[in-house]
């Protein structure tokens, strides 16, 4: 098998964090749109991600799912880019961190609080995001030791969990703090981001349009 990049997404899913990731790698992959109840739960799809969700990747005969994986994956892949500090450099260990914590705390506590859900204060140390609050803070700290994750060094890291910052404040599952809209205004401005952004948005299907009463 070929090393081709190949990219399932849907442009109207959090595959949008991908794409960004792969227009910052800068190298050329190839897009597969998927579809929601159908060919995302094809059986050829579910051969790839048995979650018959997206975003995945398939890379020669690499696949992997998950968007804070693919970005770290695509980082180590190709190192050209910057965008992973090299094995070795301790600031590898602050990078690791916030993408988990993207993945893990954040990811999970947005969730709960969109749902509704909300441990009592005596349950919240069972919980491994503890509570929303507490994610707040830290995710306020993260972005408030320089312009990015890793000071003035932008990363893969900042790509995911910049998207979570940036989609939270969106859609309210995040708090809009002066530090996380000044670090979601830094990202966005990105030619990167731009690009994704636009590439994504042209193939977001059209609304149907409402006729006047």
């Amino acid at each position: 098998m070929s090393d081709e990049l190949v990219f399932y997404t849907n442009p109207m899913s959090r595959g949008r964090i991908v794409r960004w990731m792969l227009e910052e790698v800068g190298v050329p992959y190839r897009t597969e749109i998927l579809e929601y109840a159908a060919s995302m739960k094809s059986p050829e799809y579910l051969a790839i991600n048995p979650m018959g969700k997206v975003p995945a990747i398939r890379h020669g005969d690499t696949v992997v799912t998950e968007g804070g994986a693919i970005c770290a994956y695509l980082a180590d892949a190709f190192p050209d880019a910057g965008l992973a500090p090299p094995i070795g450099d301790k600031a590898r260990g602050t990078y690791f961190r916030w993408l988990f914590f993207a993945a893990g705390p954040i990811e999970a506590a947005v969730s709960a609080r969109s749902m509704g859900w909300e441990a009592p204060a005596d349950k919240s140390r069972m919980l491994g995001w503890g509570s929303y609050g507490d994610v707040m803070n830290a995710i306020e700290l993260a972005v408030s030791q320089g312009d990015y994750l890793l000071g003035d060094r932008f990363s893969a890291a900042d790509v995911y969990f910049g998207s979570h910052v940036i989609w939270g404040m969106a859609f309210g599952g995040i708090e809009k703090r002066p530090a996380l809209e000044a670090y979601a205004a830094r990202l966005r401005a990105r030619p990167a981001s731009l690009r994704a952004a636009q590439i994504d948005d042209a193939l977001v299907p059209p609304q149907p349009q409402t006729q006047p009463a």
